[in-house]
C-alpha cells in the first residue's frame, strides 16, 4: 500500500541516573515529524554503544543478544506499521506505539472481552441469565489462575487447546469436599458462554480467528419424566410441621396447576389478577424468559393456596402474590420435600427446578 507519509525507528540512549556507567536504550518512533519513545527496559555499558550504528559495540555474547533483541524490536515496529496500514487505521507514532505495547483494540484480553460483554448485555439480559454469565467468569479466572499462571491473556491467544483445556479443568473442578461440581451439560453450558462472548469478539473485530470453529458442543439429552396423578396428590396430602417446607409445597403445587416458572410465580403480584368473562380468576403476565403473554385460569386447587397465604388483596395490588425463598433455598426444600413423600427419581431436581413446566396438567391447562 502506497503512502506518503514519513516514517522512522532509531534507537538511542540516555545516562541512568543512579548508575552512570550505565546507559538505558530507548527506541524512538517518528512519523511526519511526530515522535514518541518507548524504554526497551535494557542496557548497555558506555563503551559498549555505538552512537552511530544504534547497535552494541563488541563481539561478546552479551552484545550479541543485545543487537539480536534489538532487530527484533526493530522489525515488530516494521510489522505494526504494516498491520496499521492494511487495517486502513490512522497511522501514528502514538498508534504504532499502542500496536506494540498492545494497548490498542487489536491487542485486546479475555477480561476485557468480558468486562465489555457483562457491561452491555447487563441491561439486555435478564438477571438469572447474567447471573450464569458471572459464574462462567469465575471459572474463568479460577482456569488462568490454576492452569495458565496467569491473571489475563490476549485474545489472540485463544485457540482449540485453550478451550479443550478449559473443558478438562471444569469437567474435574472439585468442591472443598472433593467433589465433582460440573455434569457434561454444566460444562457444556459454560463453554457455550464462552462461545457467545467470542462471537461477540469477532463482530468486534478485536480477533480474527475463531477458536471454536472446530470445537463441538455436546449436550446429553435427558428423557425427561413427569410427576403422575398419583405422586402430585401424594405431595399435596403431605403436611409439614415445618412451616418453610408447607410453603415450599404449596407454592410447588401452585406451580403444577398453573404452569409457571419459579420466575413467575416470584414476579406475580396482586394487579396480576382479574374475573375473566366466565367470572372466574384468571393470571394475566407475561412468561419472564420469553417475554411471552400468558392467561392462566385459577383452579380451585391454586386459588386455595392464594387464599392461605392472605388471599387477593384490592389495597396493595403491587404486593407479591405469594411468599417466596431464594432458587437456591426453594431447590434445597424441595428435595426435603421429594425425600420426605417418598417419590425418588433421578430426574426429580431437574423437574422441580423447572417447576414442572412440562407437566401434562400444566400443558393442558395453559391452552385455555
Amino acid at each position: 500500500m502506497q503512502t506518503n507519509s514519513t516514517f522512522s525507528i532509531i534507537f538511542f540512549t540516555r545516562k541512568s541516573r543512579t548508575n552512570p556507567s550505565k546507559l538505558l536504550i530507548y527506541a524512538r518512533i517518528t512519523v511526519n515529524g511526530n515522535r514518541t519513545e518507548i524504554s526497551l527496559k535494557r542496557c548497555v555499558n558506555v563503551q559498549e554503544w555505538n552512537s552511530f550504528k544504534n547497535r552494541g559495540r563488541g563481539s561478546s555474547s552479551k552484545i550479541q543478544i543485545l543487537n539480536r533483541y534489538l532487530d527484533y524490536v526493530y522489525g515488530k515496529l516494521l510489522d505494526c506499521h504494516k498491520q496499521l496500514l492494511e487495517e486502513f487505521k490512522i497511522v501514528s507514532s502514538h498508534s504504532i506505539k499502542a500496536r506494540y505495547l498492545g494497548e490498542d483494540d487489536h491487542q485486546k484480553t479475555l477480561k476485557e472481552l468480558i468486562a465489555y460483554h457483562n457491561t452491555n448485555m447487563d441491561s439486555v439480559l435478564k438477571p438469572g441469565t447474567m447471573k450464569n454469565y458471572y459464574t462462567t467468569e469465575r471459572y474463568l479466572k479460577k482456569f488462568l489462575k490454576d492452569k495458565i499462571k496467569a491473571d489475563d491473556i490476549y485474545l489472540k491467544q485463544l485457540n482449540y487447546r485453550f478451550i479443550t483445556d478449559f473443558e478438562y479443568y471444569l469437567r474435574n473442578y472439585k468442591n472443598s469436599n472433593k467433589q465433582l461440581m460440573l455434569t457434561n451439560n454444566g460444562v457444556m453450558k459454560h463453554l457455550e458462554r464462552l462461545k457467545k462472548m467470542v462471537n461477540l469478539s469477532i463482530k468486534l473485530e478485536w480477533i480474527i480467528k475463531n477458536p471454536f470453529q472446530k470445537f463441538q458442543l455436546k449436550f446429553e439429552k435427558y428423557d425427561r419424566q413427569y410427576l403422575t396423578e398419583r405422586e402430585l396428590r401424594l405431595i399435596e396430602n403431605t403436611c409439614f410441621k415445618q412451616e418453610r417446607l408447607e410453603r415450599v409445597k404449596d407454592i410447588f403445587i401452585f406451580s403444577c396447576y398453573t404452569g409457571l416458572s419459579y420466575i413467575d410465580v416470584k414476579e406475580l403480584t396482586n394487579n396480576q389478577i382479574a374475573k375473566g368473562i366466565d367470572n372466574n380468576y384468571w393470571i394475566f403476565t407475561k412468561r419472564e424468559k420469553t417475554n411471552e403473554k400468558v392467561k392462566v385460569p385459577i383452579l380451585p386447587q391454586a386459588m386455595d393456596i392464594i387464599n392461605k397465604y392472605k388471599g387477593i388483596s384490592e389495597n396493595s395490588k403491587a404486593k407479591p402474590l405469594l411468599p417466596l425463598s431464594s432458587n437456591q433455598k426453594t431447590n434445597s426444600y424441595l428435595k426435603e420435600i421429594a425425600t420426605a413423600t417418598g417419590i425418588h427419581t433421578e430426574y426429580y431436581l431437574s423437574r422441580c427446578k423447572a417447576y414442572v413446566r412440562y407437566n401434562r396438567y400444566a400443558i393442558q391447562w395453559r391452552t385455555y
